[in-house]
């Protein structure tokens, strides 16, 4: 199926002009920065491009179509002399008060692209404003905002689109290869007559993260993922903890690995392997290839039965369920003083460990196998 990416122009492309001017005219317009260059690298892409754009007023007195038709012709102009035009151009002229079904964020201008023969779940909007990011929801798309990442981000928890949002960004470089990789994100249920735990996990990092296992400690560990892996992860596990610890961190090892190994895809142009790393009188050595077979080592020696709420037991336990649900080879070596350090280093070097395999090089996005398969 085809897929669009639909693009607002003031705002996105050009610089929205101040409170008191009505529009953009040739005196006053200019491109975001790198606007041109990231629409250059996305052309390429497999992505047909919509120009969808609200005009207010276009065509009366104050605001003639001559003025939007002169800047629009240089708009248009600059972007195919780097290769760049758009396949299809939704122009809206309608005044807010209007309330017309054509105005952005309705979808009266895009019956087009809503009659089956386009996948609108991985087609996107770009705009600047939050109407940009209810039309994706309107479309079925998802939405990439640009503004200042806080600020941005602000803007769609007011309106409770973070589900929407997929990219929060200034940056045109940052869109362009966002585009060119694609998301990296996945959310996995698990539910047994044991347990039941939800996995969210967002590999580039670009969500909110918050984990509750119902373990502090194993809580502890996992947010260490967070932090040095530089992944969003979201862990919301409840267990039979009544009867001990086992079937919760099993169950939260296997949806975290189900979560990783689909949220990679198809693997295409990561590192696929990965660390070690002290944490003060500990060391931690972790080893992993993400080439899709599994083999699990360990050498850990814990002197406590429990670090926390914890059984210092069960760290074998949630990684070799781990190793299986990546399908990965995972060797894991520490050791250390304090078990606590122990516990804590292993995480962190997992984490880096996975931070390394995982990122992609835009650049060079093929399978990282000899092979030519994983």
């Amino acid at each position: 199926m085809k897929k669009a990416l639909f693009i607002d122009r003031d705002g996105t492309l050009v610089v929205e002009t101040p409170s008191d001017d009505l529009y953009v005219s040739v005196d006053n317009l200019q491109f975001l920065p790198g606007a041109i260059s990231g629409m250059k690298a996305i052309a390429g892409l497999d992505y047909e491009l919509v120009l969808a754009s609200n005009q207010d007023g276009l065509g009366k007195d104050f605001y003639p179509e001559n003025i939007f038709r002169d800047s629009h012709r240089i708009v248009l102009g600059t972007l195919a002399s780097e290769g760049v035009y758009f396949d299809d151009q939704l122009i809206d002229p309608t005044m807010p008060e209007d309330n017309a079904p054509t105005r952005k964020p309705g979808t009266g201008m895009f019956g087009k692209y809503l009659g089956g023969d386009y996948d609108m779940a991985a087609s996107y909007v770009i705009g600047d404003r939050i109407t940009d990011v209810l039309l994706a929801r309107n479309l079925g798309t998802r939405a990439i905002l640009i503004r200042p990442r806080e600020e941005g981000t602000a803007m769609v928890a007011a309106e409770g689109l973070q589900d929407v949002c997929a990219l929060i960004t200034e940056d045109w470089a940052e869109i362009a290869e966002f585009l060119r990789l694609g998301e990296r994100t996945t959310t996995v249920e698990r539910r047994t007559g044991e347990t039941d735990i939800t996995v969210a996990i967002d590999l580039d990092g670009r969500g909110a993260s918050s984990i509750d296992t119902g373990l502090k400690f194993l809580d502890h560990m996992l947010d260490q993922i967070v932090h040095h892996a530089g992944v969003s992860l979201s862990v919301r596990a409840k267990g039979d903890l009544e009867v001990d610890e086992h079937h919760t961190m099993e169950d939260v090892a296997i949806t975290l690995g189900e979560a990783i190994i689909k949220a990679l895809g198809d693997r295409r142009g990561i590192e696929r392997y990965g660390f070690a790393l002290p944490m003060d009188e500990s060391r931690a050595m972790v080893l992993v290839d993400l080439g899709g077979r599994i083999d699990f080592e360990w050498s850990v020696g814990f002197t406590r039965d429990r670090v926390g709420d914890v059984p210092t037991e069960m760290f074998k336990h949630f990684f070799k369920s781990l190793a299986t649900a990546m399908r990965a080879n995972l060797h894991i070596a520490a050791r250390g003083e304090n078990d606590h350090h122990i516990a804590e280093a292993i995480f962190k070097a997992f984490a880096r460990a996975l931070r390394a395999a995982v990122r992609r090089d835009p650049f060079n996005y093929t399978l990282p196998s000899s092979k030519g398969v994983i």
